[in-house]
C-alpha cells in the first residue's frame, strides 16, 4: 500500500499501459499548450505521491525534429472525478545514444 504523501517507484512502469497513456496524455497537452510538434517515443522511468488522487513523476523520451530529448512531466491524476492535469512538463536534456540491447558482439 503507498503511504500518503510519500514518493516512490512505480513498478512495471515499462509495461503499465496507465503509465503509458499517462506520458502520452502529457506529450500531447505539451504539443497543445506549445503549438509544438514532440512524438512520444517512451517512458523512461516514473514514480508516485499519493495526495488527494495521485501525481506522477514521469521520465519521457520523445522525438523533437529528429532529436531525441527527455522530459520530465508531472501530472495530477483523481480517476474518481476523471481529472488529469500536465503540472509540468519540462526538457532535462538529450537522450543518450544507446545501442540495441538484442546485438550480440558474440
Amino acid at each position: 500500500m503507498a503511504t500518503v504523501g510519500g514518493i516512490k517507484e512505480v513498478e512495471g512502469f515499462a509495461n503499465s499501459v496507465e503509465i503509458d497513456g499517462l506520458a502520452r496524455f502529457a506529450v500531447d497537452d505539451y504539443n497543445k499548450k506549445q503549438n509544438a510538434l514532440l512524438e512520444y517515443k517512451r517512458v523512461v522511468n516514473a514514480k508516485q505521491q499519493v495526495v488527494a488522487g495521485t501525481i506522477y513523476y514521469i521520465t519521457l523520451e520523445v522525438e523533437d525534429g529528429g532529436q531525441k530529448k527527455v522530459y520530465e512531466a508531472k501530472i495530477w491524476e483523481k480517476p474518481w472525478l476523471n481529472f488529469k492535469d500536465v503540472q509540468e512538463f519540462k526538457l532535462i536534456g538529450d537522450a543518450p545514444t544507446q545501442s540495441t540491447p538484442t546485438e550480440s558482439t558474440a
